[in-house]
């Protein structure tokens, strides 16, 4: 399975197991690696700059061949971190980081004079034409198949447009639960794919049995679209607690968005009571659960370890 991702990253499989808030850890991405595949962990999963940096150290410490890891990291105002996660993983090193949400001019500057590859998170041509004339080294093509924050075209149309206009390598992130998905997506040009919620259903993952349990219960119909987390439209399971208090922004937000110099504090807000209810959930029992995730949960009909996961997606 070479491809431009595989040579990229020296890795044996072209996935990379997708950053994913409070699910990904360390214990993921070393058995992620053990597998021949890449994996990435989100800065913000670490309260502190100093678990970071121990995360970074015993991930160094795993590193296997045939297998590499990174980390995603927020670039907009929103994560008041942000430059300091950027200081300390240039500081001790990784094979790759994928940005989100923001400008990834600085990261690309400061990553590649660590020797560090960047890759972007883009959903239309539009943005990725802007990251390739920043340096980007690949982009992550998210379309709307993807868990969490997805982008609006199909995985065919999306890697199409992008591999015909883009000299870069076009990782597709979204839709891919099996073997079959994965040789689909390579199919329409992808040089690999970002797999994320598979792995939510992990014996490693960091969340709880209800929530792990929930991605075998629940399938592709039951993924719907929220407005309630972040203020962007994000996929979550279906649950009761997400039908009783609706997927569209309250009507009070809605009317304060229409102002530009408040549109940006309610969207802080938002995101701040929305990662908050999305941690409580993952984290412990509560009665409002608001578990993310993508149509691929299809594919999960039990909870398995890392590496049984990752033989699903390449044999």
């Amino acid at each position: 399975m070479a491809t431009k991702l595989t040579q990229l990253l020296n890795i044996k499989y072209p996935i990379i197991q997708a950053p994913m808030f409070l699910v990904s850890n360390v214990a993921m991405v070393t058995e992620a690696m053990k597998g021949g595949i890449a994996g990435c962990i989100p800065a913000l999963n670490y309260r502190t700059l100093d678990e970071l940096r121990a995360a970074i150290k015993e991930l160094h410490a795993n590193k296997v061949e045939g297998g590499s890891f990174g980390f995603n990291l927020i670039v907009n105002k929103s994560n008041v971190k942000y430059k300091d996660q950027l200081r300390v993983i240039c500081e001790e090193g990784c094979d790759f980081i994928i940005t989100s949400l923001g400008s990834p001019e600085e990261t690309i500057i400061q990553a590649h004079k660590a020797g560090i590859k960047v890759f972007c998170d883009v959903v239309d041509l539009k943005f990725a034409k802007k990251v390739e004339d920043l340096g980007a080294d690949a982009v992550i093509a998210v379309n709307n198949k993807a868990g969490g924050h997805r982008g609006g075209k199909s995985p065919e149309d999306l890697i199409k447009q992008l591999v015909s206009n883009c000299n870069i390598p076009i990782i597709s992130a979204g839709g891919v639960g099996c073997k079959a998905d994965v040789d689909k997506m390579l199919s329409y040009g992808a040089a690999g794919v970002s797999v994320g919620s598979p792995f939510i259903a992990s014996t490693e993952a960091s969340v709880t049995e209800e929530y792990k349990q929930a991605c075998v219960d629940y399938g592709a119909d039951d993924i719907v679209v929220t407005e309630r987390i972040s203020g962007t439209p994000c996929t979550v399971i279906n649950t009761p607690y997400v039908q009783k208090i609706g997927t569209k922004a309250t009507w009070i937000e809605n009317l304060l968005n229409k102002n530009k110099k408040l549109k940006k504090w309610v969207k802080m807000i938002r995101f701040s009571i929305g990662m908050n209810a999305t941690k409580n959930a993952a984290t412990k029992a509560t009665y409002k659960t608001v578990w993310v995730a993508g149509p691929s949960i299809e594919h999960t009909t039990e909870i398995l370890p890392t590496k049984a996961i990752i033989e699903r997606l390449v044999v």
